[in-house]
């Protein structure tokens, strides 16, 4: 039986990765921090099949600890603070959990048990100001967010601790990722949840950023079997996950809103722009400009051929059948 260890378990990716490894005949153990309010809830009907450990990021000792307690064949580092518009407001929190937390569980790793594979969880974010369309592993970062930037260093620290050390350590750059588990602050939940409740006749209507903005989605529960892939493969290396298309903030709007069978009449533009239930007259959606980055990454769109052909990964949900999924189990919600 291999054994994982998995930061981040609690989250989106971490609660779809201990599933999927929990069915591949894995031993699983999930790094969690200790906290008097704790959240199990993506993982509530994993917690017969995991095993859960007090650790945290910002404590080195804590994670030797856990290392040492779950002797894992493979470390899956997904935790992080991930949400790209708390980065601005809290870009030093960012830093010491996003950049120097995976400089301690490499550091951690390389002392307890450097014959462990390491996957690191890079962004798409790390390309922001976009210097080449589509991405691929070999294109020049140019990061727009504090986030973005925490990101690069822990991709880059991961690739130095490999070629210093000779550790397998890997990163997965993935783009977007989403699913029913998505934290309501992503704008691809609050789109689904907001537009279920308009539907439901709890609220009338709701602001959005951006509709222009363009982002490589996909489904969560595809991207982590591409993580897994990795750590499979005889030498460790870095790998852009994505379903190669791109679609605006605009076009998710409008397939939510079909979803639940609401008809988008779009009145206006730009900061004045206003979504309408053709079917009622109601105004149903408006933009506001508090929702604007500070600086914005207006376009991004992944290559995946590395990981199609040296994985054998190819993405199976698509992105109409990704935003009727999402709305449909907020509906049920």
């Amino acid at each position: 039986m291999k054994t994982a260890l998995i930061t981040g378990i609690t989250g989106q990716d971490g609660s779809y990765l201990a599933e999927y490894l929990s069915k591949q005949g894995y031993k699983v153990y999930g790094i969690v921090r200790r906290s008097s309010t704790l959240n199990f809830e993506r993982i509530s009907h994993l917690m017969d099949e995991v095993e859960l450990i007090n650790a945290d990021l910002l404590d080195q000792n804590s994670l030797m600890n856990a290392l040492s307690v779950s002797k894992p064949d493979e470390i899956y580092n997904l935790a992080a603070q991930s949400f790209v518009p708390t980065s601005w407001g809290q870009p030093v929190l960012t830093g010491e959990f996003t950049a120097l937390g995976v400089t301690r569980m490499l550091e951690a790793m390389k002392l307890v048990c450097p014959d462990s594979k390491f996957y690191q969880a890079s962004s798409s974010e790390m390309f922001g100001k976009v210097q080449a369309v589509p991405q691929t592993e070999e294109t020049p970062f140019y990061p727009r967010s504090p986030y973005g930037i925490a990101k690069l260093y822990g991709h880059w620290i991961t690739i130095n601790y490999r070629e210093s050390y000779d550790l397998f350590a890997c990163s997965g750059i993935l783009f977007n990722h989403e699913s029913p588990r998505r934290g309501l602050e992503f704008v691809t939940r609050k789109i689904t949840y907001n537009v279920s409740r308009i539907k439901k006749g709890e609220i009338d209507s709701f602001d959005i950023g951006n509709l222009e903005a363009k982002r490589d989605w996909g489904f969560a529960g595809d991207y982590v079997k591409a993580m897994h892939l990795m750590l499979q493969q005889e030498n460790p290396d870095d790998y852009v996950v994505s379903t190669g298309e791109t679609h605006k903030v605009r076009e998710f709007c409008e397939l939510a809103f079909k979803a639940a069978d609401i008809d988008l009449h779009w009145d206006g533009k730009g900061l004045d722009e206003v979504g309408i239930d053709k079917k009622t007259g109601k105004k149903v959606l408006y933009v506001n400009e508090k929702f604007y980055r500070p600086a914005e990454v207006d376009l991004l769109i992944g290559d995946p051929k590395k990981a199609s052909t040296k994985l054998g990964w190819k993405p199976d949900c698509t992105f109409e059948s990704l935003v009727e999924m999402m709305v449909k189990k907020d509906l049920e919600r």
